[in-house]
């Protein structure tokens, strides 16, 4: 792959203690003037990209400013949600600007699903070396 950036897949422990290996993403996001370093999982699962409550609380976004609705399904069906439009940066990459449905569920990762990071990402999992590979669809 030409300009990629290689990850490994990283171990961590579910709600029951458990060792899970998944592919998780080093991501700057901004809002207006606030910054924050997350660490987001890349979900091929996913419809949407997930934005946990007090992630937007912290890029100083305010929910009650948000209107636009999103519906989720899965284990956050049953949480409200609200789009938010951030920047995000990963690595070297030039940053974009990323739709989530900024949820109040409070024990969820930031999550980067189809709508639109893979759209806006080319990725390569490898999971018999536990790597993947990312690259911007431009690039």
């Amino acid at each position: 792959m030409l300009d990629g950036q290689r990850y490994s897949f990283t171990e961590r422990r579910d709600n029951l203690g458990r060792s899970v290996i998944m592919p998780y993403i080093p991501l700057i996001l901004t809002l207006g003037d606030r910054s924050l370093e997350v660490t987001a999982l890349l979900d091929t699962g996913a419809s949407v990209n997930v934005l946990p409550y007090e992630v937007g609380l912290q890029l100083g976004a305010v929910w009650e400013n948000q209107t636009v609705s999103i519906p989720l399904s899965g284990n956050l069906a049953q949480s409200d949600s609200r789009g938010l439009v951030v920047s995000g940066m990963i690595a070297q990459f030039p940053p974009i600007l990323l739709g989530f449905a900024w949820t109040e569920m409070k024990d969820t990762p930031v999550i980067l699903g189809h709508m639109n990071f893979f759209a806006e990402f080319n990725v390569w999992f490898y999971r018999h070396e536990l790597a993947f590979e990312i690259c911007p669809k431009n690039g």
